[in-house]
Order: structure tokens, then sequence, then C-alpha cells
């Protein structure tokens, strides 16, 4: 097995990575003729998430979102697999933080803090920039891969110009063990938790959708501020990144306001181009718990 693995990894991903952009695109391009007018990958699913969250929007409009996901899904397989050679100074020209100065601040004030943000326009190529735009010391949050050899190419690739990447089994061992250092943790918000009992519960794209509740708990635990963190696709393999305030004052917030505040933002985006999230997952594969309550948990949690 590790054999076909290093046959596909340099004889076909690597050779691709190092293609030139306009010749990724037309690829991109090619691939998005394939899995959406040919074999329809996952579109069944994708229209079905998208006919829930917009059922205001006609069938042709909700079509249309489809198309233009598709587009900008086949140019983010592309765009990732570019990461893996792209040089430090070509990610630094595609990827731009326009105002640093929303976290920066927090560094001057010898604080951590905690990145909020979703799976929106190509958080791949974001995430091997991220550490070159801001002060502190960028820490990624990731589940392993089952495949380990791609596993430790994605985690080579991904901290090759500076991010720390921790396993999801690691996060408290490793904000116990920074806690006096200025880090940027930053939390993936938009994923299906694996135990909808343990998740905060909310409105999500008008569905009832369970939340990772790991923003608030670290946030609140180690009094850190969150801000939500915004990638916009300005054209073609290049992104801009902006910074947006959640709360400096973790503590005082009501139980679930952070997740709330930071969950709408990302709604908000999805909201204003649709096409830019990743629709293809099944979000929605959990039901609410029957005896779920806001009131209960946070009772539960004030007597922990």
């Amino acid at each position: 097995m590790n054999i076909v693995n290093r046959i596909l990894y340099y004889l076909v991903i690597l050779p691709i990575s190092s293609l030139p952009f306009p010749v990724l695109y037309a690829i991109s391009d090619f691939l998005f003729f394939i899995l959406y007018r040919v074999t329809g990958y996952r579109k069944k699913v994708v229209l079905a998430n998208i006919q829930r969250s917009f059922p205001e929007k006609s069938a042709k409009e909700q079509e249309e979102i489809c198309r233009k996901f598709y587009h900008h899904f086949c140019d983010l397989v592309l765009e990732s697999l570019k990461t893996f050679t792209i040089s430090e100074e070509e990610v630094k020209k595609r990827v731009v933080c326009t105002n640093p100065e929303v976290i920066n601040k927090y560094y001057d004030q010898n604080r951590s803090v905690i990145i909020a943000g979703g799976h929106y326009n190509n958080w791949e190529i974001f995430a091997v920039a991220v550490d070159s735009f801001i002060k502190h010391k960028a820490v990624g949050i990731y589940k392993p891969l089952s495949n380990k050899y791609f596993d430790e190419k994605m985690r080579n690739t991904r901290s090759k110009y500076g991010l720390y990447m921790i396993s999801t089994r690691d996060v408290k061992k490793v904000f116990d063990e920074e806690a006096g250092r200025r880090t940027a943790t930053i939390f993936a918000i938009d994923q299906s938790p694996s135990n909808p009992d343990n998740a905060y519960w909310m409105e999500f794209l008008k569905q009832d959708t369970g939340i990772l509740f790991g923003v608030e708990k670290y946030a609140k635990e180690y009094d850190y501020p969150v801000l939500y963190g915004r990638i916009n696709k300005v054209k073609r393999g290049h992104y801009t990144f902006e910074l947006f305030d959640v709360t400096d004052k973790p503590k005082e917030m009501a139980y679930g306001e952070i997740m709330e505040k930071a969950t709408m933002m990302l709604e908000q985006d999805i909201r204003n181009q649709p096409e830019f999230w990743l629709w293809t997952h099944r979000r929605w594969k959990h039901k609410k718990p029957a005896n779920w309550n806001k009131q209960t948990k946070a009772l539960e949690l004030q007597k922990k």
C-alpha cells in the first residue's frame, strides 16, 4: 500500500501540483464538466443541502448556486494540490490579510486568541499562508487522516510556512502547554459533530444544526478573545482574509452566545455568496436530541 501511495504522490500529485496556474484552471474546467455534467458527483447531496438552506429561492436559482459551486469546488481541488509545491513568495501574493490590526492588537496586549471560521472559499491555501500575516503563532486543528502516508504529507504541506498543526485529540494538551505563548488557534465551526448530545444546537441555514462547542469552551476556560475569520475570493487563485471581533470578554458571554454570534457571521457569508461553501458534505446527518435543552445544558456547565 505504501508503494501505491508513493506512486500516486510522486507520479500524479506532484506533477499536477508543479503545473502553472493557467494550466491547472484548464484542468479544473474539464473536471467541472466531468463532475457536474457527466458523473453528477454527490450532486443529489449538494442540491438537497442547497434546497433546504434556501427554500425561498426558485428551482432555477438553486440549480445556479449548485452549478457555481461545482466550478468553485473544482478550482478548490486543483488549488489544494498546488499547495504541495507552492513557494512562500507565491503564497503571499495570493492570500492577503486586509486588516491584521484586528488580531495584532491582542498580541500587543500579550493575549492569545481563537479564530473561528468555516469551510468557505479556500481554507487549504489559507492554512499555508496564515502564519505569515499575523504576529501570533498560528495553530491549526485537524482530524488525522486514516492513511498515515498522506496524513504526513498533508501536515507537512499545511505547516511548511509556519502553521503549527495539532490533532483534535491533543487540543487540551496543547492549550495547556502553550498557555504562556501568544498563539492564534484556528477552529472550524461548521463540521458535523460526531456526538449530537455534546453539540450546541441552534438554527443554521434554516435547519436545526449541531455545532461543535470547542471555540466557546476553550475561550472561556483560558479567557482568550474570539475572532471570526472570513476568506474572500477575489478571483481564481487570489484571496483576501478579514478578521472580525466576536468578543474580547468571553467569560462575560452567556452560554452559547459566542457560538451563535460566530456561526451567524458564517451564515451571512454563505447567504451572500453561497457557491463558496462546501456543500458536498452531509452536514445535517444528525438530528437534534429530543431531550436537548439550552437552559439545562447551561446549568450543567455551571456545576462543573
